[in-house]
């Protein structure tokens, strides 16, 4: 693959996957004039953003089979026609209900891109080389919590929040070229069955794997952290701290340095360490320092400036871990690599969908709920790391090599 060629393929798989962020990240300042114009409270269009995350969870496990079934174009191919029509229809949305349904709809149709490009990595890209493509992949989708909020808050000052779905409809539309082009490396496979028992033994087979389980469960819950910062970052720069939609869209973008930068510091550090170690360390950074967020937020200790401080740490650690985790979680899988894909995006979502809930259901004028939620699940993500390395016998490295259990 040429520089060229490798540069747009990783561009396109970057686009694909920021498709679900950016539909989740540019409506959020607008979350005020949602409720004000459909009549409702901000706490109720946050559901929206739930349902959305359910959305992309159950349509990772939908799209696995697909993509592993009839090839990686043709399913993507009709989830992003879906996304589009949902994105037609949240424009009309007369009231909140019909905007709640309409948000999982589209995530079920936006899922599709993301699971394809995670898969289409594995298909791709030697096995060597998937550590340092996901992160690249996160640099492309590092833009989104950058641009997103700041034209979405742009947007709803100048327009209004309805805009906001044309434009998230248009980016659909033109990503249809740009998957005319990736080229094709994986054949259908006419032997996989679409029948229910098969599938799931197919998905019981990933999730028995040691090392599936073991980093796709603890990269899922310390993911929950940014699940948690998306969903409750609204109401606590908005109506905690008072910060207008602008402001809180410039704060949004300069938290993403934090997920953006570590990502491609990751690139470097996998010179010296491996994926298994980088993980492991940022996991421990990860407790320590939300941890301290927790306990300086139940004491009051934390203003605007310490709140946006902790997060920053706890971005970056997010973004260290969640590259290796991913490429350690995939990388014993080659000819279902899209189960396995579609799985650990279903893990991922799935907690992150858990953790908003919590977050509306703690409606708490403090930041304690959000910090709260940050140090717990960092913590199960350590632990399950630490005991599920015990049960790993042959570990499969992301480099393609094999070691011994630990």
């Amino acid at each position: 693959m040429t520089k060229k060629k490798y540069f747009l393929t990783v561009l396109i798989l970057g686009c694909l996957t920021a498709l679900s962020p950016f539909s989740i990240d540019m409506y959020l300042p607008g979350f005020p004039d949602i409720a004000k114009s459909l009549n409702t409270t901000t706490a109720q269009v946050a559901l929206s953003l739930s349902s959305y995350f359910i959305g992309l969870a159950g349509g990772q496990l939908l799209y696995g089979p697909l993509l592993d079934r009839f090839g990686r174009k043709p399913p993507l191919y009709i989830g992003l026609a879906v996304y589009i029509a949902a994105s037609i229809g949240c424009f009309m949305a007369a009231d909140i209900n019909t905007l709640i349904i309409l948000r999982f709809v589209q995530a079920v149709g936006g899922c599709a891109a993301g699971v394809a490009s995670m898969t289409m990595v594995r298909d791709l890209f030697p096995v060597e080389e998937n550590a340092k493509v996901f992160a690249l992949l996160i640099l492309v989708l590092g833009a989104s919590p950058m641009v997103a909020p700041t034209v979405g808050g742009y947007v709803t000052a100048a327009f209004n929040w309805h805009l906001i779905f044309v434009i998230l409809g248009l980016m659909a539309v033109l990503l249809i070229p740009a998957v005319i082009w990736l080229p094709d490396t994986y054949q259908p496979n006419v032997n996989y069955s679409l029948k229910p028992s098969p599938i799931i033994n197919s998905f019981w087979g990933v999730a028995k794997t040691p090392q599936f389980i073991t980093y796709a469960l603890a990269g899922a819950l310390s993911f929950m952290g940014l699940f948690v910062y998306v969903s409750g970052s609204p109401m606590v720069f908005m109506e905690i701290f008072k910060v207008g939609a602008k402001t809180y869209g410039w704060i949004f973008a300069g938290l993403s340095i934090g997920f953006i930068g570590a990502s491609q510091v990751n690139n470097i550090l996998l010179k010296k360490f491996t994926s298994e170690q980088i993980a492991r360390t940022a996991l421990t950074v990860q407790v320590i320092s939300s941890t301290v967020f927790f306990i300086g937020s139940y004491y009051g200790i934390f203003g605007l400036a310490g709140t946006i401080a902790m997060v920053f740490i706890m971005l970056c650690c997010v973004g260290t871990t969640n590259p290796n985790a991913s490429a350690l979680s995939l990388a014993p899988f080659a000819t279902n690599a899209g189960t396995a894909s579609s799985l650990l995006g279903a893990l991922q979502l799935g907690l992150g969908s858990f953790s908003t809930m919590l977050i509306s259901y703690f409606n708490s004028p403090t930041t304690v709920p959000m910090s709260g939620i940050m140090a717990a699940s960092a913590i199960m993500a350590l632990v399950v790391l630490l005991v599920g390395r015990r049960f790993i016998k042959h570990q499969v490295k992301a480099t393609g090599t094999v070691v011994g259990g630990h």
